[in-house]
């Protein structure tokens, strides 16, 4: 199963809600290819919304750390934000920890393909 990172966290809540629609596209064209997909934030983001609960690592670092123990390839979506991003650094270094490959995608490829 792919983990597919995507950055979130911002103070402004439109560019949260952009990062998690490019999370969702990007998830649902790999699936399409018929992948299997985990994409933290098209899962926790409505959540978060839902329970009033916090959008940073340091919430989710638990659920998240789990979940990517259970996958086999970490894939960094390249939207904005992502080389600056807390949460995807944290999870680069637990997937190399792993033994994971960490590989990173360009959300505007139609199948959001691994690039260098």
């Amino acid at each position: 199963m792919i983990y597919l990172a995507c950055p979130y966290s911002h103070p402004d809540a439109s560019v949260r809600r952009a990062r998690f629609r490019a999370a969702n596209r990007a998830a649902a064209r790999l699936m399409a290819e018929g992948l299997l997909v985990f994409s933290p934030i098209s899962h926790s983001h409505p959540i978060a919304e839902c329970g009033e609960l916090p959008g940073n690592w340091a919430y989710w670092e638990a659920f998240d750390r789990a979940v990517l123990g259970a996958c086999s390839e970490l894939r960094v979506l390249k939207v904005d934000g992502y080389q600056t991003s807390e949460g995807i650094a944290a999870e680069i270094l637990i997937a190399r920890e792993l033994g994971m490959p960490v590989t990173f995608a360009d959300p505007a490829s139609p199948h959001c393909g691994v690039i260098g």
